[in-house]
């Protein structure tokens, strides 16, 4: 931990001048984290969820780790890059976590695309937690009278806020190298772009950082539960440049850069919600719904501790609460969509979730898009459930129609193209599908590859909902493994005349494309 009295008018790496020198105060880093250490004998996750004593003992500007891919650092990016507002909202955060973040801003951030950092004090219960930050240069502190919770107390920000962008970051976090130019950039280029780093985890129990996998995005079930998932092989494929951006369906919604007029624009946050949760669907589905985006920026790189539990009261309890936020978001932006919701979700059935009529004006206002399109455009990746009624249908390829090599007389038969039958005899025929969710079945066997390649066999298996050689998705014409992301292809390479493997998709590719036929 630092303990001398630091004068704050340099900044502590690069000792560069942050602000004219009549106005220096003196913060005194010490008397401000000793008042608040650990006591003898006390619970060290009690009061935030993670390792207080860990936390206490780091330095605030401890060295970390450059977790970027190294073609990151031979990047350049806009001279004239546009400096941003950062807000930072916080009730009740340990004083060495919330420290460190800010110091992680200044010091590894170019002077001047930092025009402030916005602290959204949100009644915790010593005023003195932000009031004594105001010593740092930069350093705005703004307190609520009452809770209010992140979403009203982002927006507090925000207004408040005099730079073109805005940067949200959570109080427990710390920026790495570089974070900030590849961020600025992209919104730069494009104004409704909003763009997040990639969130590495800082141990809740030792504080270590860790870098994340590049290689993840933001997504969802019906339930509206968040979680990382792995963009798929054709996507990683598309994307040979590991710096390119990540297109994102949603964002965790912690970290983000936002141009302000485009924040406004869309209608801020619903300040309806209340506390925490669910803010980061409403504010993704309104983003690509009403003609923006959003992506993960590769290059960009900022440390999180994510904790099992809040450290916090919710009014409501934290269930209730958030089934509030999510069914302001369902009811809003989800259209006939919102019946799954309730499915995966019964308990949120009858909940109160207050009046969303200035939502759905401004939804009307904006001319967004129907959640149809965000599911075909942006995340046809979410299974409807109303698709997993079993239908029955004939896979064919001009003359020729998906079928087993012997069905009945092998344990894996080989999936052929074989001649189609007699339209009359469909109904008997080995040529006949049912499609099940994303398996393709015939009796008790589902279509499934042999091996976790792009170029696999393709085989009659037994069928098991949890085995992923067995996922499929129609895409177009053409009949995709959800894993690998390669598509069914009646010529593979490698395989016996009429046999069909899985290649690499190419959508003009004729071996490729299927005519999926119900059977009546």
């Amino acid at each position: 931990m630092a303990c001398a009295t630091v004068f704050l008018h340099y900044n502590w790496i690069t000792k560069t001048p942050l602000l004219d020198k009549t106005k220096v105060q003196t913060f005194d880093e010490k008397a401000y984290l000793s008042s608040k250490l650990l006591q003898l004998g006390e619970d060290p996750y009690g009061h935030h969820a993670f390792n207080q004593r860990e936390t206490d003992k780091l330095a605030s500007d401890r060295e970390i780790r450059d977790t970027r891919n190294y073609r990151c650092s031979s990047l350049t990016y806009a001279k004239d890059l546009p400096p941003t507002s950062v807000i930072i909202t916080f009730h009740n955060e340990a004083r060495s976590t919330l420290l460190r973040t800010v110091r992680s801003v200044l010091n590894r951030s170019p002077p001047r695309l930092i025009q402030e950092i916005i602290l959204v004090d949100d009644y915790s219960r010593d005023p003195e937690d932000c009031e004594l930050l105001m010593k740092i240069p930069k350093i705005r502190c703004l307190r609520n009278t009452k809770r209010e919770g992140l979403i009203r107390s982002r927006v507090k920000g925000a207004d408040a806020a005099t730079a073109e962008v805005l940067t949200f970051l959570d109080s427990h976090c710390e920026v790495n190298k570089d974070w900030l130019q590849p961020l600025l950039h992209r919104v730069k280029e494009d104004h409704t772009r909003v763009v997040s780093p990639i969130i590495d985890v800082i141990s809740l129990d030792t504080f270590a950082y860790l870098a994340a996998s590049a290689d993840l995005r933001g997504g969802f079930d019906w339930s509206l539960h968040f979680k990382w998932e792995q963009i798929s092989f054709e996507q990683r494929m598309a994307r040979p440049d590991p710096t390119q951006s990540i297109r994102t369906p949603v964002i965790a919604g912690g970290i983000f850069v936002m141009n302000k007029s485009w924040f406004n624009h869309l209608g801020k946050y619903d300040t309806q919600m209340d506390i925490w949760g669910g803010e980061n669907f409403e504010l993704s589905f309104r983003v690509w719904m009403c003609g923006g985006s959003l992506e993960i920026v590769p290059c960009s790189r900022v440390g999180h501790v994510f904790r099992k539990r809040h450290p916090y009261d919710f009014p409501e309890g934290n269930a209730l609460t958030y089934i509030r936020n999510t069914k302001r978001t369902v009811e809003v932006w989800m259209d006939d969509y919102k019946q799954y919701y309730y499915k995966a979700r019964p308990a949120a059935v009858g909940k109160p979730y207050g009046n969303v009529a200035d939502r759905v004006e401004l939804r009307r206002r904006l001319q967004c898009k129907s959640f149809q399109w965000y599911l075909e455009n942006i995340y046809p990746e979410l299974r409807i459930p109303e698709k997993e009624v079993l239908e029955t249908v004939v896979i064919r390829q001009k003359g020729g129609c998906l079928e087993p090599q012997s069905l009945y007389r092998t344990a894996n038969p080989i999936i052929k193209l074989g001649q189609c039958s007699d339209t009359q005899n469909l109904i008997s025929s080995s040529q006949e599908w049912v499609l099940s969710g994303s398996m393709i079945k015939q009796f008790d066997k589902c279509v499934a590859i042999t091996n976790f390649s792009i170029d696999s066999q393709v085989v009659l298996d037994q069928c098991n909902q949890g085995d992923g050689r067995q996922k499929w998705m129609l895409k177009g014409g053409a009949i995709q493994h959800l894993i690998t992301g390669a598509c069914l292809d009646s010529q593979a390479a490698k395989l016996d005349a009429n046999q069909v493997g899985t290649t690499p998709c190419q959508p003009k590719l004729y071996s490729q494309q299927w005519d999926v036929l119900k059977v009546t």
